[in-house]
């Protein structure tokens, strides 16, 4: 599984366990259906805002979206992945995930 697809999958686990359907969750923060189900199924990259607002609406912290330990990749892995990701946003979403980053490790 690659982290796009572990991510979706975790969104789909944290959904179902509060109850809501793909429709509910996606009509609360705004989105289609068809884009949350690509999401779950790693079809698609959501941007951090629109993981802030599925963490908001399911009711969990945001980093809870990366607790995926289980089926993790390998640290080596994970280590590109957060590199490409920082090489591809902009200098507001970068001291964001600097913050978010902070408020895991401390």
């Amino acid at each position: 599984m690659n982290i796009k697809e572990l991510i979706g999958a975790r969104i789909k686990s944290l959904r179902q366990g509060k109850g809501l359907t793909q429709e509910a969750l996606a009509e609360k923060i705004g989105i289609s259906s068809k884009y949350l189900s690509s999401i779950e199924r790693g079809k698609e990259n959501p941007t951090l805002d629109t993981l802030i607002q599925l963490a908001k609406a399911l009711k969990v912290e945001l980093f809870e979206i990366f607790l995926y330990a289980h089926e993790a990749p390998s640290s080596d892995e994970l280590r590109k992945c957060i590199q490409s990701l920082i090489e591809e946003v902009d200098m507001d979403r970068l001291r964001l995930a600097t913050k978010l980053l902070r408020a895991v490790f401390h």
